[in-house]
């Protein structure tokens, strides 16, 4: 991991670009803490990271200033500077005909647009948990929220490290996702917007009821997809707070 940049935001938290193996990241640190902190993996959906650094820089200060985590994202493959995946560009251009013609869209076009950022990201973001745990300051345990929610249950099922997860709701689901969900048994706190525009709620709420956890709440709020309550980033907050520390 090489720091590329630092800078101190609002005096109590510490913001350092990185690489690594030539992905872009992100950290977000405590500027004073007493304790190793807990840290929250942010995912974000695949628009580059200068375009979500509002609201990932949002969500991670938030966390840093008052509840004491550290929180980290990276760049999804495909997206920003990095190079592009053509298979996945084509199932977009795909997907983009098949709604804009009001057809459904078909498993294979799904799988096509997800299934590489899955299997391409999940060990970029263990190799990057790797990297952010054994920086002094940071101790865990760790949680993961947002991003696209397939990688968030690939995540889930596969690294043991990550103990909570706070997934925002979407549809676009390989079948395969849902098999994974039986196996994820964290808890978990799922956002999901009833009137979301481009998901599909009842492929959401069967995603939620294939979740193999024993602690598991929806919060479900009326409103678009952009229309996410402000309180529902305290609730999240405090959800880690249960589990993180």
């Amino acid at each position: 991991m090489h720091f590329t940049s630092e800078q101190r935001l609002d005096g109590d938290v510490l913001e350092r670009a990185f690489t690594l193996g030539g992905i872009p990241g992100i950290l977000w640190t405590p500027a004073s803490a007493s304790a190793p902190a807990p840290l929250i993996l942010i995912g974000h959906p695949p628009l580059g990271l200068h375009r979500m650094y509002p609201r990932l820089a949002g969500r991670a200060r938030y966390y840093a200033a008052e509840y004491g985590f550290a929180a980290a994202t990276i760049e999804l493959p495909g997206s920003g500077d990095r190079p592009r995946l053509a298979a996945v560009d084509q199932a977009r251009a795909d997907l983009r005909r098949a709604m804009e013609a009001g057809e459904p869209v078909s498993g294979e076009v799904v799988d096509a647009l997800i299934l590489p950022l899955v299997e391409q990201a999940v060990p970029e973001w263990r190799a990057a948990l790797d990297a952010l745990l054994s920086l002094p300051g940071i101790g865990g345990p760790v949680g993961y929220e947002g991003g696209v929610i397939s990688i968030g249950v690939r995540l889930a099922a596969v690294e043991p490290r990550i103990v909570a997860g706070g997934f925002f709701a979407g549809s676009l689901i390989p079948a395969t996702v849902f098999e994974e969900a039986r196996r994820v048994t964290i808890p978990l706190q799922v956002l999901l917007q009833w009137d979301d525009e481009g998901n599909d709620r009842q492929a959401a709420l069967d995603l939620f009821d294939a979740f193999g956890s024993e602690e598991k709440t929806l919060h479900a709020n009326l409103g678009g997809h952009t229309g996410v309550p402000h309180f529902e980033l305290d609730a999240g907050a405090r959800f880690f707070a249960r589990h993180l520390k």
